[in-house]
């Protein structure tokens, strides 16, 4: 059927996007196991290939991406993080140029020229300090969802000082608050802040230039969102479902070696 896939293998989720020769998206998933190896991305296509009713002979062309994609052997190709992000992007928002994204342990920020090419990035991949990892951490030791973090901390009116973004010292921080009678949506708030700062410091390391997307699983969670917009003065955009945005990249990657294949 001439078929071909993106997997992004990210440090907690895989991801997988499938499309056709003409480039229709026929179906996406995204898998959370926690500890990401080849099981899972195998386990994460053969879920995406039974949403799209088709079977792995289909398959042309596969092209990985992400913190694990050296680690899928079924792969044809593995393209960075970096590259893929940008392409990814570019598609669901042409006129996007700059792109944020906090995956589960690194944070990046990608400048775009306007042809969506990557003019420049700044990465944090040695500390996992304001990814979806430190606020699964957090989210634990306050006794809260994940998934409810963003909505509790837009409803502080006084955010808690948080000093510190490392893992260790951040849970010890937030015990102590916590024990001091501060309100967990305020403690929230205030984590929330700690990580804007962090992130609107790398993204002016690179520059902002408008539209502004923010992509990985993070950008899930609107309190972190309205901080950064408030940080930078900007407006920023989220897709429908931010985590698929390097996989998209990987198999618009996959769609381009089958229509002109390199040498």
């Amino acid at each position: 059927m001439g078929l071909v896939a993106g997997v992004d293998i990210g440090s907690i989720t895989a991801k997988t996007v499938l499309m056709d020769r003409d480039g229709r998206l026929l179906a996406q998933k995204v898998l959370h196991q926690g500890i990401v190896n080849e099981a899972a991305a195998l386990a994460c296509m053969g879920a995406t290939l039974h949403d799209a009713g088709v079977a792995q002979d289909d398959l042309e062309f596969i092209v990985t991406t992400g913190y694990g994609r050296s680690l899928v052997s079924f792969g044809h190709k593995n393209v960075t993080e970096i590259s893929c992000h940008a392409r990814g992007a570019h598609y669901l928002f042409p006129d996007v140029h700059t792109v944020i994204d906090i995956g589960g342990q690194d944070s990046k920020v990608i400048s775009l020229d306007d042809a969506g090419r990557v003019a420049g990035f700044n990465m944090n991949d040695k500390c996992a300090a304001g990814t979806g990892r430190f606020l699964e951490v957090l989210a634990r030791a306050l006794d809260v969802a994940l998934e409810d973090m963003g909505r509790m901390s837009q409803v502080s009116g006084n955010p808690a000082q948080v000093s510190s973004l490392c893992t260790v010292f951040a849970e010890s921080e937030i015990v102590s608050l916590s024990a001091q009678g501060n309100p967990k949506v305020d403690i929230i708030a205030g984590l929330h802040e700690a990580i804007g700062r962090r992130l609107q410091a790398m993204v002016k390391g690179v520059g902002v230039r408008p539209r502004v997307m923010m992509s990985g699983g993070v950008a899930k969670n609107q309190g972190v969102v309205r901080v950064l917009e408030r940080l930078l003065a900007i407006e920023i955009v989220v897709p429908e479902e931010p985590q698929i945005v390097g996989a998209l990249g990987a198999v618009l990657y996959a769609l381009e070696e089958v229509k002109s294949p390199t040498v």
